[in-house]
């Protein structure tokens, strides 16, 4: 069942507030655990969760302003709003990372100690793990069904912090079974290399939008539908060509323009219909956004269109 733009911005909204929720509790739970083992891999999976909570808060507003309709000042939405937030919260993760690994370092030189109350740890930290783990499988397809990179970046974190929690789970069962506290630093070293990974990704994608960089999905999908129509036995409308197909995202909008070539004895009318069914069969395959065409008349001597038609 599609959901209308209204109804997606509501279901979007709840899951970003249950986001914050979720993870403001989780945080509680999982810095009461740092301090009662004093672990180096549960500090590193609450401090996640930290920056969870406030990444999904900047997700929260990055939605609520990115359905707002397009204004005067802002012709083409606000979309793009979204690049911004994942922007953000993958700054956010690669300064959570760093702090992660000073911190391990200078406690593997100067006061390392030993890990207590594992077995508590490794029961907040499953539990931890299994919520993150649902919850961030189910904003990633909430994000992806409906083309929000904020909501797919949170679910992301979400997927990345419960990844951290299975590794924060082995270095606890490893320090209760074998008994060498080593592997616990160890282990959060490991993690904040991986977090660090996570939020670069999320940047790079995040700069890949605010510049225009081109989808490659939508390349395919957009050249599909026009050489579809190219040529006396294309379907209709029939078109002789098409060039200058250029496409970029705003956030979840799609913006498309292109020209394409008629027989020069088509009339405007005619011209004008047929390049409204191409830019609705565009905007209908994209989704949200706004095709437009460019009409020419065609000068290629050997083209059939022409041909048949004259």
């Amino acid at each position: 069942m599609t959901l209308s733009p209204a109804s997606n911005s509501r279901v979007e909204l709840r899951a970003a507030l249950l986001s914050v929720a979720v993870g403001l509790l989780l945080s509680i739970f999982k810095f009461g655990a740092y301090f009662v083992t004093g672990s180096d891999v549960v500090f590193s999976d609450a401090l996640e969760s930290i920056v969870n909570v406030v990444a999904s808060m900047a997700a929260l507003y990055a939605l609520r302003i990115s359905h707002a309709p397009a204004d005067a000042e802002h012709p083409y939405g606000h979309g793009k709003v979204e690049f911004l937030s994942a922007g953000f919260e993958g700054g956010l993760i690669v300064a959570a990372a760093a702090v992660i690994m000073f911190k391990t370092i200078e406690k593997l030189i100067l006061r390392h100690s030993a890990v207590e109350q594992v077995g508590f740890g490794l029961a907040v930290v499953a539990a931890a793990m299994a919520v993150n783990g649902g919850m961030g499988l189910w904003l990633v397809r909430l994000g992806r069904r409906n083309g929000s990179l904020a909501l797919e970046a949170d679910g992301r974190h979400l997927l990345s912090d419960a990844v951290t929690s299975v590794a924060a789970l082995v270095a606890l069962g490893l320090v209760r079974i074998l008994g060498w506290t080593l592997i616990d630093p160890l282990a959060a070293l490991g993690m904040s290399l991986y977090i660090g990974w996570t939020g670069f990704g999320l940047m790079r994608r995040s700069a890949a939008g605010l510049m225009d960089e081109q989808d490659a999905d939508d390349a395919r999908t957009l050249e599909t539908i026009l050489q579809g129509h190219v040529g006396a036995t294309g379907r209709e409308p029939r078109i002789c060509s098409y060039h200058k197909l250029r496409h970029r995202h705003a956030g979840r909008y799609h913006w498309v323009d292109f020209h394409i070539l008629f027989p020069p004895a088509m009339s405007i009318q005619a011209g004008h219909d047929a390049a409204s069914a191409i830019e609705g069969e565009i905007e209908q395959a994209l989704g949200e956004g706004d095709a437009t065409a460019h009409i020419e008349p065609c000068k290629d001597a050997e083209c059939g269109l022409c041909r048949s038609a004259g």
